[in-house]
């Protein structure tokens, strides 16, 4: 069996949600009450992703990469 790794970007809201996205895939995101429900829901959300992927291959993008940018703020 074939295993990939993808990066995921983990934040929590005010009212303790967990917002999972995998930047990946675009619009690919979901969320949980707790970080398992997040997880487990991210991936099935890449799994639907990665099927999406597999049928319209001629739209796919690359992921490059995660970096941090720094605002300066008035």
């Amino acid at each position: 069996m074939l295993k990939k790794h993808y990066p995921i970007i983990i934040e929590q809201d005010s009212d303790g949600v967990f917002i999972v996205e995998c930047p990946v895939f675009r619009g690919c995101r979901s969320y949980g009450h707790t970080m398992s429900e997040a997880l487990e829901n991210i991936r099935e959300a890449v799994e639907l992703c990665i099927e999406d992927e597999q049928i319209h291959e001629e739209i796919s993008t690359t992921f490059i990469g995660v970096r941090d940018l720094e605002v300066v703020l008035s």
